[in-house]
C-alpha cells in the first residue's frame, strides 16, 4: 500500500478526542453532555461563592467576638456596627440589641414581666439566626440535587450511547474495533462527565453543610451570651 494512502485512511478514522466525542455524539448524548457541563460550571461558580462566603463570615465574626468581649460598651458597639451591618454575628447582635432597648424603655418590670420581655429578645435573635443560615444555604440544595442525580444522567447517556453503538454492529454486520469504539467511548464520556459534575458537588455539599452547622451553633450560643450579658445588665440597673 501507498503510505500517502495508508495516512490518509488512519487520519480519517473517528475523532476519539473530547471535542470529538461531543461533536460525534448522537443528539441525545450531546444533550446530556451538555447538561451535565453546564451543571458542572454551575456548581463550580456555588462551591467558589460559598468558600468565599463562609471565609468572610468567619474572618468577620472572630473579629466581632473579640471587640463584643474586650469589655466594649454595649451601646457604643450597637451604634458603631448599626451603620455597618457585615455579617450574620452582627446581624443577630442588632436583633437582639433593638428589641433589648424597645424593652429598657421601662423603667420598672416585675420578674415575671422580665422574663416575657427576654423570651422575646431571644425569640428575636432565633429568627434573626434562622435568616441568616437560610441565607448562607443558598444553592445548597443544587450541589445536593447535582451530587445525587448527575451520576445518573451520565449513565442514562451511556446506556443511549451502547444502544447505538449495538444498532451500528447490526447495521454494518461488523464486530470490528472500529465501528463499536466510537459509541462506547462517547457513551463512557457522559458517565465521566456525570461523574465530573457529582464528585466535586458532594464533597463541596458535604464540607459546606459542616461549616454551616458550626455557624449555626456559634449563632446560637452568642444569643444565649448575649442575653446574659443583657440581663445581668438590668439586674444591676
Amino acid at each position: 500500500m501507498n503510505p500517502d494512502v495508508k495516512t490518509e485512511v488512519i487520519s480519517s478514522g473517528p475523532d476519539l478526542t473530547i471535542l470529538g466525542l461531543f461533536f460525534q455524539a448522537d443528539p441525545f448524548v450531546k444533550g446530556v453532555m451538555f447538561l451535565l457541563i453546564f451543571a458542572s460550571i454551575w456548581c463550580w461558580a456555588i462551591i467558589i461563592n460559598k468558600y468565599a462566603l463562609l471565609r468572610n463570615e468567619r474572618k468577620l465574626s472572630m473579629e466581632f467576638e473579640d471587640i463584643f468581649w474586650s469589655g466594649v460598651n454595649l451601646d457604643e458597639l450597637y451604634q458603631e456596627y448599626i451603620e455597618n451591618i457585615n455579617n450574620s454575628q452582627v446581624r443577630v447582635f442588632i436583633s437582639g440589641m433593638r428589641e433589648f432597648y424597645k424593652i429598657n424603655q421601662r423603667q420598672t418590670l416585675s420578674s415575671a414581666k422580665l422574663k416575657d420581655y427576654f423570651q422575646r429578645i431571644n425569640n428575636s435573635m432565633h429568627i434573626s439566626i434562622s435568616r441568616e443560615i437560610e441565607r448562607l444555604e443558598k444553592g445548597m440544595s443544587f450541589l445536593g440535587s447535582i451530587g445525587s442525580v448527575a451520576p445518573f444522567i451520565g449513565l442514562l447517556g451511556t446506556v443511549w450511547g451502547i444502544v447505538n453503538a449495538f444498532q451500528s454492529i447490526a447495521i454494518s454486520n461488523n464486530t470490528s474495533l472500529a465501528v463499536v469504539a466510537p459509541g462506547i467511548a462517547e457513551a463512557l464520556f457522559a458517565t465521566a462527565l456525570g461523574l465530573l459534575a457529582a464528585i466535586p458537588a458532594v464533597a463541596a455539599y458535604n464540607k459546606f453543610s459542616n461549616d454551616l452547622e458550626k455557624l449555626s451553633n456559634n449563632l446560637e450560643y452568642f444569643s444565649i451570651e448575649l442575653s446574659n450579658v443583657l440581663l445581668r445588665q438590668v439586674e444591676e440597673n
